[in-house]
């Protein structure tokens, strides 16, 4: 059905091409009398006056080519500049043809050039005083925002070409420091390099005039430890920091719009490449379930996993609501991939044996499990009977089903655990153990399980960057249980990256005699790189400054002691567990005690009687057993070995 609204045809800038090839021919047709001056002083200087339109003439003729009546003076820059070099060569070229044809005598052998030089100045010149006319238009419009450029020189060029473009953003550069100490004293579009990164605190300390409003990250590459001391730097002197969009984005016709620095950039975590290609044949075309899949980590999981195009997708959790929003992202992100919602408890065996008789899935992706600390600590049986026996279910159902991996998520909580969550996954961590290994050594076809061990990420459910986020919102104060607390922290997709990296790795080559599948067949699990710990009290402190705000000023920082089974410092290896490098980027690979399947089989019968009973006291007993290393902490003390040990 036709529009009722009329759409005006698009019309060509003939007027302005037209006032080009007007402005242009008086420059070119002044250009010949004056080339013909500087060639031949004593020859007269409009004899032959068809000089004037010979010039003219010839400069139209040899632009088309060029498209030179075509550009935009007010954005001239290089192209435009080899363009016009190129039409005044070809113009003073044919210049000297014709006066060759018509019997007229070059006035000297240097003629064409000093014709050509001269076009070109003329040219050059009209397109500068162009551009130069509407920066002044813009600075003289309104007030501008005084920014100091930190990062890339490249990003720095880039950004100021961007902001000269953009009339609604004034920006006005007062200088730049950038990465390579050579480059102090030099300049960039006419702005001065005034150090490095790191002299960032001494200069804005020494700033003579208005400080910069800004300081502006022209390098996506800087974060860590560097971009921690430029944010302490310009807290201390009331200056914001932000950083560019990417390259990509600072294009002629694009608004400058300047982005937050977020807090995934003061990791300093360098990015992992991954075996994408192995992912898509693990995954491609395959039936795959994640339990969990509502989660923080689960969701993640089906994105990264609908992606990899499975011939069938189910996601299985007993959050109605949590399903309902990640299948109703997924109809939108990928419609194409078949998918299932499953509401359902890991803990109900019967259940779960309808599940995976019916769908028979080839890959298990196991997040399900109860992880806040001080609520699995107030609900011990249902922490255990979620953590221990529901994944017990799940490998026990995939194994009889026919699923070729079963990936259990696992936590730093389990090495050296003091509460009762971390104890739980490290039984879970146990169990699947002894199946992948009872199934790596007999070499049948069974299900392997993959374990991956890694800390906090960024951004989840109960973590500490909501709850710092929560009381930022409130106006404070954050608080921290204890100023010496330190954890590891990834952001979520980095770490399902990783995870589905171990997966892939995890399930090749069972019968290698690399370093990696034997300590697999010894019951090695994968543990992510993590990096180096973060001080949480440095965490919020850092968040209070993206937030443009001061550390104890503005923003209150109260201690309130440490929770049940928390501890100071996590560990993502037993103190007897030698971290060992893997031929996969990014992973590590533990070899922790192993239990044989029998007995810890017999174990977790004997722990789900105790907790169905309501025991706790039989069940921290098994516990123990099962986990000898397990040093409760239910009242939330600080351990003098645990000081000891992280001094």
């Amino acid at each position: 059905m036709p529009s009722s609204v009329p759409t005006r045809p698009r019309r060509r800038p003939t007027g302005r091409i037209a006032l080009n090839i007007v402005l242009d021919g008086v420059v070119s047709a002044s250009a010949a009398p004056i080339a013909r001056f500087l060639a031949e002083p004593y020859g007269g200087l409009l004899h032959p006056l068809w000089f004037i339109a010979g010039g003219a003439i010839t400069l139209f003729v040899s632009g088309l080519p060029f498209r030179v009546p075509q550009q935009y003076w007010r954005f001239s820059g290089l192209a435009d500049l080899v363009g016009i070099a190129g039409a005044s060569v070809a113009s003073a070229l044919l210049f000297a043809i014709g006066l060759r044809l018509t019997g007229y005598p070059l006035p000297s052998p240097t003629f064409p050039v000093i014709h050509a030089l001269v076009l070109l100045c003329g040219l050059g010149a009209v397109r500068m005083a162009t551009r130069l006319a509407a920066r002044w238009r813009q600075q003289g419009s309104g007030a501008y925002t005084r920014v100091l450029l930190l990062g890339s020189d490249l990003g720095a060029d880039l950004f100021m070409r961007a902001i000269e473009r953009d009339s609604l953003q004034r920006y006005q550069v007062m200088g730049l420091l950038t990465e390579a100490s050579g480059q102090t004293g030099r300049r960039i579009h006419n702005t001065p390099i005034l150090g490095t990164i790191d002299d960032c605190a001494g200069l804005l300390a020494r700033w003579r005039g208005p400080l910069p409003q800004e300081i502006v990250l022209t390098d996506p590459d800087l974060r860590g430890a560097a971009l921690s001391r430029v944010f302490e730097a310009a807290q201390e002197h009331g200056v914001s920091v932000k950083r560019t969009p990417s390259l990509t984005s600072l294009q002629p016709a694009a608004r400058v719009e300047l982005r937050p620095i977020a807090l995934e950039d003061l990791l300093n975590r360098p990015q992992v490449p991954l075996d994408l290609d192995g992912m898509a044949r693990l995954i491609g075309e395959r039936v795959v379930l994640v339990t969990g899949a509502g989660g923080t980590i689960g969701s993640e999981l089906v994105r990264q996993i609908a992606s990899l195009g499975p011939s069938l997708l189910l996601l299985l959790d007993h959050g109605e609501f949590a399903l309902w929003q990640i299948d109703l992202e997924l109809s939108e992100s990928y419609p194409e991939v078949a998918r299932q919602v499953i509401v359902a408890d890991i803990r109900d065996q019967a259940r779960m044996e309808a599940v995976f008789e019916h769908y028979r899935p080839a890959l298990v992706f196991h997040a399900a499990a109860l992880k806040h600390v001080p609520i699995v600590e107030a609900n011990p049986c249902e922490g255990i009977l979620t953590n221990v026996i529901g994944t017990r279910i799940v490998a026990d159902a995939a194994a009889r089903h026919g699923a070729q991996a079963m990936v259990l998520i696992s936590s730093d909580k389990a090495v050296n655990p003091s509460s009762l969550m971390g104890a739980s996954k490290r039984c879970a961590e146990i169990y699947c153990q002894a199946l992948d290994k009872q199934s790596r050594r007999q070499g049948d076809g069974g299900l392997l399980c993959v374990t991956v061990r890694f800390g906090n990420v960024l951004g989840s459910t109960g973590s500490v960057v909501p709850l710092f986020q929560r009381q930022l919102a409130n106006g404070g104060p954050l608080t921290i249980t204890h100023p010496d607390m330190t954890r590891y922290f990834m952001t979520v997709p980095e770490a399902v990256g990783l995870v589905l990296q171990a997966s892939v790795r995890g399930t090749a080559h069972r019968e290698s005699a690399d370093e990696t599948d034997v300590r697999l067949r010894d019951g090695g699990i994968f543990v992510l790189d993590m990096g180096e710990p973060v001080r949480i009290l440095d965490l919020a402190r850092q968040m209070i400054r993206l937030a443009g705000l001061r550390p104890e000023e503005d923003i209150a920082i109260r201690v309130t002691g440490l929770r049940p089974g928390e501890k100071l410092f996590e560990e993502l290896f037993h103190g007897r567990e030698a971290p060992v490098p893997t031929d996969a980027a990014g992973l590590r690979i533990a070899t922790p005690r192993t239990v044989d399947l029998d007995a810890a089989a017999t174990s977790l019968d004997r722990l789900r009687d105790a907790c169905r009973r309501g025991d706790v006291a039989r069940a921290l007993e098994i516990l123990h057993l099962l986990v000898p290393e397990f040093e409760h902490n239910p009242e939330g003390k600080v351990q003098k070995a645990w000081i000891s040990a992280n001094l």
